[in-house]
């Protein structure tokens, strides 16, 4: 299992959680997903290792910006 942590910028609230959650729940590779408004933390657990550049433009799908931390 690999893991990889991002820094998620403009999350507030469950639903902005439920947005990131959803768009990088569809990057392959993705097997499961933390993510906090709280934190602004993005933990993503995968098989192998995941295209940061994926994450990133799934997190920008939803309206935030990303960076790997």
């Amino acid at each position: 299992m690999t893991t990889t942590e991002f820094q998620v910028t403009g999350m507030t609230c469950g639903h902005c959680e439920a947005a990131v959650r959803e768009e990088v729940g569809q990057v392959a590779g993705v097997e499961s997903l933390e993510v906090s408004a709280a934190t602004g933390r993005l933990v993503v657990t995968s098989s192998a290792p995941v295209d940061d550049a994926a994450v990133v433009a799934a997190v920008d799908e939803a309206g935030y910006v990303a960076a790997r931390a």
